[in-house]
């Protein structure tokens, strides 16, 4: 089966390129951002256009393409899955292979801050526009925002932030925020995810933009939640990350979730590249919390 889908989405972007436009319009898009559970589950896949492909200890777990669409397409068809983000590339062959129906979509935007690199602050906005995003028929577009006091690239990415927040803004479609407080440490960026600077952010970032009606935040889960996600009153998505401890980071998801303004998980590596190898039990846990 994987053969064959690979072998469906490359005779298409050889022989027909003009399929993807023609399977975006197409598609059945979602009734509600929320499932039926009242609360979004969104799958994660953006991580390696920013050449960021590891997991655990594999620094390339990512990279197979084939079993990347693979394991997507096994975590979108679980009962529960609300939605996906990633970059151009993948939402295509994702369109291609028939498999976004009735899911909503955000484009990754902003994918210039390549992990690891002395520009990582100064992400530009490299992949979807608002304009692109509104003729996909897609939902909205999510931005990483580094905020980091000692790199003076930092305002020019608040900019290009809020102006990716006002495009969306203005065509009536979600502007998925994910801030972090940055500090270079030992030539690397290091988001700080203590509570204090995880509130800053929130507030830096639930300010950005001449409108916020369709602004949403996308936050990590740390400690002292119930502070963080009372920082704002902007729908937040909780981001999973990388887990080391499932059974520890399931629970605080679990914990987060029941405050007002949380309305669900966006979720990449720990849900498609589980320990236990299991794509579909770990997608399912993680819509049980909801």
């Amino acid at each position: 089966m994987l053969s064959d889908n690979v072998n469906r989405i490359v005779a298409a972007r050889v022989g027909d390129p003009g399929a993807i436009a023609t399977a975006a319009a197409r598609r059945v898009r979602a009734h509600s951002l929320l499932g039926e559970h009242g609360k979004a589950m969104i799958i994660a896949a953006d991580h390696p256009a920013r050449g960021a492909n590891g997991v655990g200890g594999d620094p390339n777990a990512m990279a197979d393409r084939f079993e990347l669409l693979d394991r997507l397409c096994t975590a979108l068809e679980r009962p529960g899955v609300t939605g996906v983000l990633a970059t151009a590339d993948i939402l295509e062959d994702l369109l291609l292979l028939g498999v976004l129906d009735s899911k909503s979509v955000f484009g990754s935007m902003n994918r210039a801050g390549l992990a690891g690199s002395v520009f990582e602050i100064d992400d530009r906005f490299t992949g979807y526009d608002a304009e692109t995003i509104a003729a996909m028929g897609f939902d909205g577009g999510k931005m990483l925002t580094r905020i980091a006091l000692d790199d003076p690239a930092t305002p020019s990415a608040l900019e290009n932030t809020a102006r990716a927040v006002n495009e969306l803004n203005d065509r009536q479609l979600i502007a998925m925020v994910e801030p972090f407080v940055s500090t270079w440490q030992d030539g690397k960026v290091r988001n700080d995810l203590s509570a204090d600077a995880v509130v800053k952010s929130v507030s830096i970032a639930s300010g950005l933009g001449r409108r916020t009606a369709y602004t949403w935040l996308k936050l990590p889960v740390v400690a002292d939640m119930e502070r963080v996600l009372s920082a704002s009153t902007l729908p937040a998505l909780l981001l999973g990350g990388e887990v080391r401890d499932a059974a520890a980071a399931f629970a605080s998801w679990g914990k987060a979730l029941k405050q007002p303004t949380a309305q669900g998980l966006v979720v990449g590596r720990s849900l498609l590249y589980p320990s236990n190898g299991d794509v579909a039990g770990a997608v399912d846990k993680a819509v049980s919390l909801l």
